[in-house]
C-alpha cells in the first residue's frame, strides 16, 4: 500500500537522489531523477499516497506543492535540526536520502518540519525583497563614489540618499567624472525604482488588511508590517505570541546541563529577512528620531546599563518585544498603546 511507504529524497540542482522504503524500513527502490516537473509527475505517479521527506532549501517550495498535488503526504525538514545529515563523516546525496526516510519513517516530528508560503504569499514577498536588493545596491554604489572622491581630496557633503544624484555631480573632480558619472545616472535610475516598488508595497498594504493593526506600532513601516504578515501568514499557529521571538531566532539558545546554564547569544534561527527588519526597527526606535514611548523607554534602559555593544543588544531586544506585539495586535481587535506599564498591556 502507497500510504506504508516513506520516500526519502535529496533535492539537488540538477538531479534528485530517491530512496524507498516499505513499512518494515526494507529499501526497495533506489534512482536518480531529473530534476523536472514531469519527471517528478512520472516517478510519484507511482507512489501517491506515500509520506515524503525533503530538506528545505531552493527548490523544497515548489516540489512540497506539487507532491501535495499528487496526494503525497510531505514534510519539509528544517536543515538546522538535521546535525545527523550534515555533520557525517561520510556524507552523500544517497545517505542524505536514506537518513530522511528512516527517520521520518520512525517519528516525522524529528525532521521539525517547516511550512512553505503559497505561492501568491512568494510572489508578494517577492517584491519586498526586490526593493532591498535595490537599496543594498544603491548604497553600495553611493559608498563607492564617497570613497574614491576622498583618495582626491574631495568630499561630498552629507546629504539624503534620494537627493545624492543631484549634490554629488558638483563635488566629483574631473578626473573623476568618466567613471563616476554612469554610476550616479544608476543611482538615480534606482531611486525611481524604489519609488515605484514603494506604491506598489502601499497597494500591498491595502490587499492585506491586517498590515493596519501592525502600522499602529511608531517605528513599524509598511515594509516590516507587509513582511511580518507574509511571512508568519497564519497567526493561529501560535497558541502564544512569545513563540513568535522564538520562532525569528530572536531568543538565546540554551545550554543547560546540571547546575550550569550558560548565557548564550540569540539562536538565529527563522527567517532572516523578517528579524533583520524588525532589528532595525528596533535601532529607529532608540536612535534620535525615534518616537516617544514605553518601547523606546525600555531599549533606552538597556543602553544606559552600558557593556560591551548595548546599542545592539538593547535593538535586539525590541526586535524580540516587537515580534510579540506585532503578533498580539494582529489577532486580536484591540488599539496599541504606546505607553503601558509592562508589556502585557501593550495593547489596551
Amino acid at each position: 500500500m502507497d500510504n506504508n511507504i516513506t520516500i526519502g529524497m535529496d533535492l539537488g540542482d540538477q538531479n534528485h537522489v530517491v530512496v524507498v522504503m516499505d513499512e518494515k524500513g526494507k529499501e526497495i527502490e533506489m534512482k536518480t531523477i531529473r530534476n523536472t516537473e514531469l519527471s517528478l509527475r512520472k516517478f510519484f505517479s507511482r507512489y501517491k499516497k506515500a509520506t515524503v521527506a525533503i530538506e528545505a532549501g531552493t527548490h523544497s517550495p515548489w516540489i512540497s506543492r506539487l507532491l501535495k498535488e499528487i496526494g503525497c503526504t510531505v514534510y519539509v525538514g528544517n536543515p538546522r535540526k538535521l546535525r545527523i545529515i550534515w555533520d557525517s563523516n561520510d556524507k552523500s546525496d544517497l545517505r542524505d536520502a536514506r537518513v530522511l526516510a528512516m527517520v521520518c519513517r520512525v517519528e516525522p516530528r524529528l525532521l521539525w518540519p517547516i511550512k512553505h508560503r503559497d505561492r501568491q504569499a512568494y510572489a508578494d514577498l517577492g517584491i519586498i525583497k526586490a526593493r532591498d536588493t535595490l537599496v543594498q545596491n544603491r548604497v553600495r554604489m553611493i559608498n563607492h563614489i564617497r570613497s574614491v572622491t576622498k583618495t582626491c581630496g574631495c568630499r561630498i557633503p552629507k546629504c539624503s540618499t534620494p537627493s545624492f544624484s543631484r549634490r554629488a555631480p558638483a563635488h566629483i573632480p574631473k578626473e573623476l567624472k568618466d567613471s563616476l558619472e554612469p554610476l550616479i545616472t544608476a543611482i538615480d535610475l534606482l531611486t525611481q525604482q524604489v519609488k515605484e516598488m514603494d506604491r506598489q508595497i502601499n497597494k500591498l498594504c491595502k490587499k492585506y488588511s491586517e498590515t493596519e493593526k501592525l502600522l499602529q506600532v511608531l517605528g513599524v513601516g509598511p515594509v516590516t508590517a507587509l513582511a511580518f504578515v507574509l511571512t508568519i501568514e497564519d497567526p493561529h499557529r501560535f497558541t502564544k505570541s512569545r513563540q513568535v521571538g522564538a520562532f525569528l531566532g530572536l531568543t538565546p539558545k540554551r545550554d543547560q546541563s546540571g547546575r550550569c546554564d550558560k548565557q548564550l547569544r540569540i539562536s538565529k534561527a527563522g527567517n532572516t529577512y523578517l528579524r533583520s527588519l524588525l532589528v532595525s526597527c528596533g535601532h529607529y526606535i532608540i536612535g534620535p528620531f525615534g518616537p516617544e514611548c514605553d518601547l523606546r523607554n525600555y531599549g533606552l534602559s538597556i543602553v544606559v546599563r552600558g557593556g560591551k555593544n548595548a546599542k545592539k543588544r538593547a535593538a535586539v531586544a525590541l526586535a524580540r518585544k516587537l515580534a510579540v506585539l506585532l503578533h498580539r495586535l494582529w489577532i486580536s481587535d484591540q488599539k496599541y498603546n504606546p505607553f503601558y506599564k509592562n508589556m502585557d498591556k501593550a495593547v489596551a
